[in-house]
């Protein structure tokens, strides 16, 4: 039974956050949120993506052998990142 007090609400969609990204974010998502082709000078965007993930433990998950990008643990590592340079 329903309590009337409650609002009828929709649980928020997992493919979104507040901020209109997704939760998990494809390679290519992920690479203009890092705004890979102004910054850097490689041709082959992918390999600059796998080297942050090698050197710099960008993190990522893999689902069905597809890699993905939580939102929330990218913005958490630019955040340590940016922490890191001010030091």
């Amino acid at each position: 039974m329903d309590n009337p007090g409650q609002q009828n609400q929709s649980p928020a969609p997992l493919s979104r956050t507040d901020h209109s990204h997704p939760v998990l974010l494809t390679e290519d998502e992920l690479i203009r949120l890092l705004r890979i082709p102004e910054i850097a000078g490689a041709a082959e965007h992918h390999n600059v993506v796998e080297n942050l993930k090698r050197m710099h433990s960008l993190p990522c998950i893999h689902i069905c052998k597809t890699p993905l990008y939580p939102f929330e643990a990218v913005r958490q590592w630019i955040l340590d990142k940016v922490e890191k340079e001010r030091r």
